[in-house]
């Protein structure tokens, strides 16, 4: 009587082409006598899981499978089924429910990774000779890890090759970003005579294009455009250098400073009367003092400095972070170096200097030098000589004069109490007269 080799699953399981596929490939295997190394071949699965469509806790199983075959070497001749219980099964994979034991094999089986051979009542056992050799056997048929080893290898070489490639690819963006930002800082810093502003223009234009999780292919691209972008901007640093400044080297990377002392441009903080050194001294610590020792409130900040909304998507700055995220911004673009900038941030703190070059951002049109204005504030902020408020109650005391139609700036008495203006003009709030009315006097 001939022997009959289950090939279909039990109960209410159904049978698929992609089991039938499995067996055939499991018989080939068998024709060619291999031996492979069964945790060698599971390493190889392992790796390529996503490609096959393996599961982690599938995988666990896998292993758990594979550690009740006595033997390390897998030969497609020999004895390749196994038939533990299911409790001997959720004991080796570390406590695995039953619903989800059952869950994950019939992953296994979708993925080709083992066949089921099913006794006619669905238990799984082994029938033995009298001379203790298996018969015949009920249970998981480990032959696809033998007939199908060379594929596993070759697809987990792939993946490796895949997962290489896309760190080289996101390495080398990474590098022509940083590269490029750079560049763009020294050629500002140096005084390069290039339209700055255009490059960074496009630089957030390709780095905007970036997705959170991108494929290969797309970080290779984009890496394309900012290497050809690259390549425009140190060609211009490199002929600017060779033409202008052919003795530069590294000796001479003493810090440049500019001049610190720009005209007034905030009546409040600069126009206070100098009859002497020693009483403007004084008086301008007697007017610190007399701010307010709260911080200033954010939406005030955006009243006076409206211009810092421009540089951020939608125009929407609802926290300090947004504040700060337009500062950097804007730093680049107002020439101010990364060093005045670090500077600042230490000492002024990361939320007072986003303010102070909010401020000169919206006066940037009346400073001639950014980087030598902030330095010369974050100078006279370490002495305990500087605060924004009255840099933000300026602009917004120009803001109110601009808003005035022409009668009411003139011919009025000092003396008689400013009017809010009429037909629509711009109107403190409550919260605001007081410290503009301080600020007016």
């Amino acid at each position: 009587m001939t022997e009959h080799i289950s090939t279909t699953p039990f109960g209410r399981r159904p049978m698929t082409l992609g089991m039938i596929s499995s067996q055939l490939a499991a018989k080939k295997g068998k024709s060619e006598t291999a031996i492979v190394h069964k945790w060698h071949v599971f390493q190889h699965i392992k790796e390529a899981r996503q490609v096959l469509g393996a599961t982690d806790r599938a995988l666990a199983i896998l292993h758990a499978l594979l550690s009740f075959h006595p033997e390390t070497a897998l030969e497609a001749e020999s004895e390749l089924i196994v038939w533990p219980s299911n409790e001997q099964l959720m004991e080796r994979a570390n406590g695995m429910p039953p619903t989800t034991l059952r869950r994950h094999l019939a992953v296994l089986v979708d993925c080709g990774l083992i066949i089921r051979r099913d006794s006619p009542n669905g238990k799984r056992f082994a029938r033995k000779g009298r001379g203790g050799e298996i018969e015949q056997a009920y249970g998981f048929d480990l032959a696809p890890i033998v007939a199908r080893a060379e594929e596993y290898k070759s697809v987990a070489e792939a993946v490796q090759a895949e997962k290489k490639a896309f760190r080289v690819a996101k390495e080398r963006l990474t590098i022509l970003r940083r590269d490029i930002v750079k560049m763009i800082e020294a050629g500002i810093d140096e005084g390069v005579p290039e339209d700055w502003r255009r490059f960074q223009q496009a630089y957030q234009e390709i780095a905007g294009r970036i997705p959170r999780t991108a494929p290969r292919q797309m970080l290779e691209s984009i890496g394309g455009e900012m290497e050809k972008l690259w390549r425009v901007i140190r060609e211009l640093l490199e002929t600017f250098a060779k033409t202008k400044n052919p003795d530069a080297n590294e000796s001479h990377s003493g810090r440049h400073i500019q001049n610190s002392n720009p005209e007034p441009l905030f009546e409040s903080e600069d126009g206070l009367p100098k009859k002497n050194e020693a009483g403007g001294n004084a008086m301008a610590a007697d007017n610190l003092r007399s701010l307010p020792k709260r911080e200033l409130p954010l939406g005030l900040v955006l009243d006076a400095c409206p211009n810092m909304r421009w540089l951020m998507k939608n125009g929407e700055i609802h926290h300090w972070r947004d504040l700060l995220a337009a500062a950097e911004l804007a730093r680049p673009m107002l020439g101010i170096s990364p060093s005045a900038w670090c500077e600042a941030r230490e000492v002024l703190g990361g939320q007072q200097a986003a303010i102070t070059l909010a401020a000169i951002y919206q006066k940037s049109d009346q400073i001639g030098s950014a980087g030598g204005y902030l330095r010369s504030l974050t100078d006279r902020a370490r002495d305990g000589k500087f605060s924004v408020w009255p840099m933000i109650m300026a602009l917004l005391r120009a803001k109110l004069d601009a808003s005035k139609p022409p009668a009411t700036q003139s011919g009025r008495d000092p003396a008689e109490p400013q009017k809010p203006p009429q037909g629509g003009g711009l109107q403190p709030s409550d919260q605001l007269r007081t410290p503009l009315a301080r600020w007016q006097k």
